[in-house]
């Protein structure tokens, strides 16, 4: 088990980091080279920049019983599919039963706003993500191990 992180786009590195230092396990963090992340327990991969250069770097870097933390519904399907754990930055579990929702959602919105339509904007982080987080990755850390 290795914890791998879609790190461009995740404020909660520091939670992430604790747990995986706490339990002594491997983390990867992905981002390309726009962003500047720092680890001290972890592993900082920096790939190049360009549309979904990330994803794919860190999809390919997934093994069966990771766990990547990722906010793109599209990233956590394939490696559901490799048969990793996918959760959220704000702590939602992705499942084999909630994926394909997501996904159509996802889809159903980017209908609405290619045809000018508007959608709502993600709500602001607050401290409950940052438990949810926690406590999320905690539940999946202890299911592997």
């Amino acid at each position: 088990m290795r914890i791998l992180v879609d790190a461009d786009a995740c404020p909660s590195r520091n939670i992430i980091e604790d747990l995986s230092k706490e339990y002594g396990i491997e983390l990867h963090m992905y981002c390309d080279f726009n962003h500047v992340i720092r680890s001290d327990y972890g592993e900082v991969h920096i790939v190049e920049s360009g549309y979904q250069s990330v994803d794919m770097v860190l999809f390919n870097s997934c093994k069966e019983s990771d766990i990547v933390v990722t906010g793109d519904f599209g990233v956590a399907a394939m490696v559901l599919g490799k048969k990793a754990y996918a959760i959220s930055p704000k702590g939602y579990i992705f499942s084999d039963n909630n994926i394909d929702k997501l996904l159509f959602e996802r889809h159903i919105s980017q209908k609405v706003r290619k045809g000018g339509g508007k959608t709502t904007n993600p709500k602001k982080r607050t401290l409950e993500d940052d438990n949810r987080l926690q406590e999320g990755l905690l539940k999946l850390i202890k299911r592997l191990l």
